[in-house]
């Protein structure tokens, strides 16, 4: 029997320095001047938008063709994240989990991370944001050890969530402790573990300001040395109006170090005045200006291997198109996310479509920190086919399968709707937008079009297919009749199983 061989340490080589990235040209292209063909509506002012000089496409490398997407988003296969300044340990750790190359945001902003700047990252949906920030943190208090030496605030539980998983995967090697703060956890035992002086906090705001609020001095002191602080999908956390959760960002900034202190970085999607206000903030003189990279933001805002369509519906029937669309051949093995604005409108859907026999599951604020996570798990597992959310869903969240997005409500901002489609189509897959337009949609469809220089085709076009006939020949009485008995079940306070619920219960479904 063959002994296993030993593996050698490889002693760390850090010495390598890269070059910083290079400003982008942008030019000015001319954006479609119809748009829907059928929707009779005045025709909104195409805005502009500066779009990067796209890069020749690199060469596949010697483990086979890349994703489209992951492909379009590489300068060089040259490029590795040894090039970049990321340490060994970390390397095999990246590739451990199947990340062997740095996209441009990546190899952007790791370099000037690591060398002690302020960062606002900027770069569409998919594009490995998470590992930009993660890696060069990780590598930095390998380096240094200490604790709390970042913290990481994002506008999701389900988001933190999956940053708390990836920073686990990435620092197994070097035992990194990380511990989770969002709402709907034991106040209790997140106190406690705070208290214990992790390494790295990823929280959403709302709890880690009741923290700072409440927990008192021995649970957060140990934010007062806090060396890096990352904010992930930074317009949304810096967005004012209502539901603003800058009232609480500026709590939990109150209990870390000044900015002179620290590291500050922002990554986004969507790059908003607020995101690069930053830059404009007073500084010493001993720290380096921000460094900004915008890096595929624009031109690949809707990956290439989208399909948007747009399905005309009465919005009284509209329910009928939605389960006429979900049973069309095309779509009926397809795992898909359902769009609502309201949390009451998604709880309707849900209650629907189960008792029309559809594998569905939910994911909105109504629900109990425990269920969206079951929730969640139970759609990426293909336990439920159709996952009906409001936008708590529509950022940063990987799941890879996903083949249809149905907007049931419009967004009222386009940059919601660039963020809810992102859940299709990625890594170069495939994917399909369906977006059901009533008679007031019209506005928002041109806004939308003109934010991503793209038009919105009609659903089954060119492939003769009906959706309006089988709505009347199979859909009214059935869909009527089901709606009307999950109306009831909701008044009565029963759950999506048919058991009764608590008050408190009753009181979130509404």
């Amino acid at each position: 029997m063959e002994r296993p061989t030993k593996r050698r340490r490889v002693s760390l080589d850090t010495d390598e320095d890269s070059d910083p990235a290079r400003d982008v040209p942008t030019l000015t292209p001319q954006l479609p001047t119809s748009s829907i063909s059928r929707i009779k509506g005045k025709h909104t002012a195409a805005t502009q938008i500066d779009v990067p000089l796209a890069t020749a496409a690199p060469p596949e490398d010697d483990s086979g063709a890349l994703p489209p997407s992951i492909r379009a988003s590489t300068d060089s296969a040259a490029d590795t994240f040894a090039t970049v300044g990321i340490d060994p340990w970390l390397v095999a750790s990246l590739a451990h989990m199947a990340i062997k190359r740095p996209t441009r945001i990546q190899k952007a902003c790791i370099p000037e991370i690591i060398a002690g700047r302020d960062c606002i990252g900027g770069s569409r949906t998919g594009s490995g944001k998470t590992v930009a920030f993660a890696a060069p943190i990780l590598q930095q208090w390998a380096r240094d050890p200490s604790g709390i030496f970042a913290v990481v605030l994002t506008p999701t539980r389900e988001l933190a969530l999956q940053i708390y998983e990836q920073v686990l995967a990435l620092g197994a090697r070097q035992s990194i402790k990380a511990v989770l703060v969002t709402g709907g956890a034991d106040m209790r035992t997140q106190a406690s573990d705070l208290a214990r002086r992790p390494h790295i906090v990823i929280a959403t705001p709302g709890r880690l300001a009741d923290h700072v609020a409440t927990s008192g001095d021995d649970t957060i002191r140990g934010l007062k040395k806090t060396k890096f602080l990352v904010l992930d999908e930074a317009d949304r956390l810096l967005a004012t109006g209502k539901g603003s959760m800058l009232p609480d960002v500026e709590t939990c900034l109150s209990a870390l170090p000044p900015s002179a202190q620290r590291q500050t970085c922002l990554f986004t999607a969507t790059v908003t005045p607020e995101v690069r206000a930053l830059k404009d903030l007073p500084r010493s003189k001993a720290k380096a200006p921000v460094f900004v990279c915008e890096v595929d933001t624009e031109d690949l805002a809707i990956p290439t291997t989208l399909t948007q369509t747009y399905q005309l519906v009465n919005i009284v029937h509209k329910e009928k198109y939605l389960h006429v669309l979900l049973l069309t051949p095309a779509n009926l093995e397809k795992s898909t996310i359902i769009f609502c604005n309201r949390t009451a409108t998604a709880t309707l859907i849900e209650y629907l479509l189960r008792l029309l026999d559809h594998r569905v599951t939910s994911l909105h604020s109504g629900l109990k920190h425990t269920e969206r996570i079951s929730n969640l798990a139970r759609f990426r597992a293909r336990a439920a086919r159709i996952l009906v959310a409001t936008d708590v869903a529509a950022r940063g969240l990987d799941i890879p399968d996903v083949g249809l997005v149905i907007n049931y409500d419009l967004p009222r901002n386009p940059d919601d709707y660039i963020h809810r489609v992102g859940r299709t189509a990625r890594a170069g897959r495939t994917g399909v937008a369906i977006s059901l337009v009533g008679q007031r949609d019209v506005e928002l469809v041109h806004a939308i079009e003109a934010r991503v220089g793209r038009e919105m085709v009609a659903y089954g076009e060119g492939e003769k297919v009906s959706i309006e006939g089988r709505v009347v020949r199979d859909a009214l009485n059935v869909v009527g009749d089901k709606k009307r008995e999950a109306m009831l079940a909701i008044e009565e306070g029963r759950d999506v199983k048919g058991k009764r619920m608590r008050g408190m219960e009753r009181a979130m479904v509404r």
